[in-house]
């Protein structure tokens, strides 16, 4: 009877093999191995499974692919075996155990039970079945070899098994490399030793992921930290799974668990089956409290952004202090994203203040805004470390630094001042190249000759620095001339490698100061309570889910906004390279503008990025410059994004007045510097 229930299902598999092009697909793949140079001992082949459909064909067989993969795989090799023997795809194939059939499975049903959450690490003895997992890496190792597949022959010459392919030793999920390759193996018939044969071994790649559950990053960034410790499982990437995984990245995975045995220990792990890129999904929408601001201030292209940048985060500090800065924290959480071409989009900030504390809390509550925010410590690894991989690989284990664990989201290096000057010389490197290099030497880690690797870094980078403690600075003469003179600790060169630098004045005045005092005591008489009645309608929930709607907009440029940024430019670079320190305007300052801009325009839930978000971008950008290297003929304020306070509606009306003042302003600055300009603007 069990005989006949095993034929039934390889007849079914023959049947969806048939039905779903796999039989082609076998003879296609069969092709290449008719290479009279090739000879091995055994032959790979994916066999692409829908679960669906087969449950649809046979409901036996489906059960048996999701919950026995090793059964399902013996039955669809029996089945490929005999289709390669009965239409001679292989003359070289003599046995069923020479066709080694990897179950590439489409999907997994969508219910709890075949999901494993990485939150829930699953404890004891479970069925070796496949599932779902999803998570970021935090490590990898290089590509290392495995045993395929080997060869064995038997020692007494008398049995038959000492020629022919009687004995393969395949890789089984979970498996080690000596569960497949070992010196103490007995031939089934005689039990006489069993020896290789070398020439017929087939090696194939494999690769170790370290995968944790995303949420474990909230240790690591400026969430409340929580009592939870979370435990990364290790996958195992082989051949042509190996480097579809990059670090930092979120990823579905479909794979199968095992226990993985060395003596003493029992470790667990995954043999990975496929991998796809994850993105979780964050609500995004617009409150209501926020339409009705936007309407209210439809009246101005500026009001919007200006009353978000007011109002936010006022659980830190007062509405209407360091508007400027909030504004740019918003820009920067807007603008930092991936889009459908794997082009990545950032916006760094450094800020300049004389009080770090309260500066580094706010941009702490901004960071927790964002999709993905880590707050580094100075103490910890930046970019990448290595160690000792422990699975028996022998090779290098490339653990994730703060930065490659942010991609995608804000690294927060908080107070420059704080680190050392070789550090602030990697820092530098790393965000004029926006690459990591780590280099790892052979000898110590089995290999041959020393390796380079490079990984992208794809995160926007946030600081500050103590622009009064001239103690830190690192051994350079000031220059006012240059703008530089109130840089603190910062060289120079990295200020330059930061895209927006953005000084704060506001704590200068008493008033200002008397503010951020009450504010604090109110907040440690009454927590919990609303301060500012007019804030407590915008709460942080709303302006998470309004920045997540606003880095999923498409923009374009407008003509007037690209001519605007363009002429800027031009005529940026033919003022400031004509001065007597001879200052150069990279290429850099155009994308930061273009950047600026269309950040500004989503902040403001628009898709056509108009004449006055270059406004707001190049007056950012031209603060930001003058505060690297001194003014040019383009006059401006040090606050002229924000020149007077925004209380009540005449603060607006006489912001946005004075913003059109300064759109004047730009636009005769382009007249006069800018080669025909006149031809590309329209006078106002």
């Amino acid at each position: 009877m069990k005989m006949d229930a095993t034929l039934s299902l390889k007849e079914s598999v023959l049947s969806y093999l048939d039905r779903s092009g796999g039989l082609l697909k076998l003879a296609e793949d069969c092709k290449p191995f008719n290479d009279p140079q090739q000879s091995e001992a055994v032959y790979r082949f994916c066999i692409g499974v829908n679960p669906s459909d087969v449950i649809e064909l046979d409901p036996t067989l489906g059960d048996c692919v999701l919950h026995d993969p090793l059964k399902a795989t013996a039955l669809f090799q029996s089945v490929c075996f005999l289709a390669i023997k009965t239409l001679s795809l292989v003359e070289k194939i003599h046995t069923v155990s020479q066709v080694n059939v990897i179950l590439k499975l489409t999907h997994l049903p969508p219910f709890p039970e075949y999901t494993l959450d990485l939150c829930a690490f699953p404890r004891g003895y479970g069925p070796m079945r496949p599932v779902v997992m999803e998570g970021l890496v935090i490590a990898m190792t290089r590509v290392t070899k495995y045993t395929q597949g080997a060869r064995f022959l038997c020692t007494e010459d008398d049995c038959p098994c000492s020629t022919g392919f009687h004995h393969i030793r395949v890789h089984a999920p979970g498996a080690t490399e000596s569960a497949t390759v070992r010196n103490d193996f007995s031939c089934l018939i005689c039990c006489s030793p069993l020896k290789e044969d070398v020439k017929f071994r087939v090696l194939g790649d494999k690769q170790l992921v370290e995968l944790i559950h995303v949420r474990a990053l909230d240790i690591l960034s400026a969430h409340p930290q929580s009592s939870l410790r979370y435990q990364s499982v290790t996958l195992f990437l082989r051949d042509e799974l190996c480097n579809s995984m990059r670090i930092g990245r979120l990823y579905r995975v479909l794979g199968i668990p095992a226990h993985v045995h060395q003596w003493p220990n029992i470790t667990w792990s995954v043999e990975a089956n496929s991998v796809q890129p994850w993105a979780p999904e964050y609500p995004h929408k617009v409150s209501d409290n926020f339409q009705a601001l936007l309407k209210a201030t439809a009246c101005s292209p500026w009001r919007f952004s200006a009353m978000l940048a007011h109002s936010f985060g006022s659980a830190v500090v007062p509405p209407d202090l360091y508007n400027t800065l909030k504004l740019g924290l918003l820009l920067s959480l807007v603008q930092t994203r991936a889009d459908a071409t794997d082009t990545f989009h950032c916006l760094d900030l450094l800020v300049l203040t004389t009080d770090t504390l309260i500066l580094d809390r706010l941009m702490a509550y901004s960071l927790s805004l964002a999709c993905r925010g880590v707050r580094h410590q100075a103490s910890g690894e930046m970019f990448a470390s290595l160690s000792q991989d422990e699975h028996g690989a022998g090779t290098a284990n490339i653990h994730a630094g703060s930065a490659l664990l942010a991609s995608g989201g804000i690294c927060m290096l908080g107070d420059l001042g704080c680190y050392r000057r070789d550090r602030l010389d990697a820092i530098q490197s790393v965000l004029e190249s926006r690459t990591v290099s780590v280099f790892i030497p052979g000898k110590k880690y089995g290999e041959d000759a020393d390796q380079h690797l490079s990984f992208p870094v794809q995160c926007s980078f946030w600081a500050l620095t103590d622009s009064t403690d001239p103690s830190r600075r690192p051994g350079r003469t000031d220059c006012a001339v240059l703008g530089t003179a109130e840089m603190g600790p910062v060289p120079a060169k990295l200020a330059e490698v930061f895209g927006l630098v953005i000084q704060c004045r506001e704590m200068v005045g008493e008033q200002a100061l008397l503010a951020q005092t009450v504010h604090t005591i109110q907040q440690a008489v009454q927590p919990g309570e609303p301060l500012y009645p007019s804030c407590m309608e915008f709460s942080t929930q709303d302006y998470q889910e309004l920045l997540a709607h606003a880095q999923s907009l498409q923009v374009e440029l407008s003509p007037g906004a690209e001519k605007m940024i363009h002429g800027y430019y031009m005529a940026s670079r033919r003022v400031r390279s004509g001065q007597s320190q001879g200052v150069k305007v990279s290429v850099a300052s155009i994308k930061l503008l273009i950047s600026l801009a269309e950040a500004h325009c989503k902040l403001c839930l628009r898709t056509t990025v108009l004449e006055e978000d270059a406004v707001i971008a190049v007056l950012l950008c031209e603060n930001s410059i003058t505060l690297k290297h001194g003014t040019s003929a383009l006059v401006i304020p040090p606050d002229a994004v924000f020149p007077c306070d925004l209380a009540d509606l005449d603060g607006l009306h006489r912001r946005d007045l004075t913003l059109e003042q300064l759109h004047q302003n730009i636009l005769r600055f382009i007249y006069a510097y800018a080669p025909g300009a006149d031809t590309y603007i329209i006078e106002e």
